[in-house]
């Protein structure tokens, strides 16, 4: 089975299946970036989709930005072999420690760890938000020469009340994804 655009998010309470257009394919990855490949992975194998598109929920670095973002590029921000490598960077790996979307302005550092707590290199790299699946999934999309875009509804200010504030809001951002989802299958 062949399609033209595969939806990869994490949790189905970020993204409900029955709100997609019809023909639209999703697949739910579970949290974090082992969950997150693998599920890239077998999705590419069923589906052959030409794009893939992330949706999902982050945590905000950068204090100004709210609402539906689209993410430019990814880093891992929880890679850290120092002195062997610098953070964010795989040592003794031949692949790339960041990956470039179709499109977008932001940077979302993804790492398998929530964010509670200021870090001040995700302030130095300039990181605008966090998350815990898109680098799998651009790692995966990259190796694989399929072209991919992110967006990502903040949901919480990545501080001590993160985890609250992302239960609460955890649906806020599938109306706005949905607008987002009209025009990309223009496209």
């Amino acid at each position: 089975m062949k399609t033209e655009l595969l939806i990869i998010t994490a949790l189905e309470s970020e993204l409900k299946r029955a709100a997609l257009p019809q023909g639209v394919e999703i697949v739910y990855s579970g949290i974090g970036k082992i969950n997150a490949t693998l599920t890239t992975l077998k999705a590419i194998q069923e589906l052959q989709p030409r794009r893939i598109v992330n949706f999902g929920t982050a945590g905000k670095v950068n204090p100004q930005l709210q609402g539906l973002l689209e993410i430019a590029r990814v880093i891992q921000r929880d890679m850290q072999t120092e002195p062997l490598a610098p953070r964010g960077q795989t040592p003794f790996c031949p692949r790339p420690f960041e990956y470039f979307s179709l499109s977008g302005e932001h940077l979302c550092g993804t790492g398998d760890n929530f964010v509670t707590a200021l870090d001040p290199w995700l302030h130095d790299q300039k990181v605008d938000v966090v998350d815990m699946e898109l680098f799998a999934i651009a790692t995966v999309a990259h190796q694989l020469g399929i072209p991919w875009q992110s967006f990502k509804y903040i949901t919480d200010d990545a501080n001590e009340d993160s985890g609250n504030d992302w239960q609460k809001k955890v649906n806020h951002g599938q109306a706005l994804f949905l607008e987002k989802l009209t025009d990309l299958m223009k496209c």
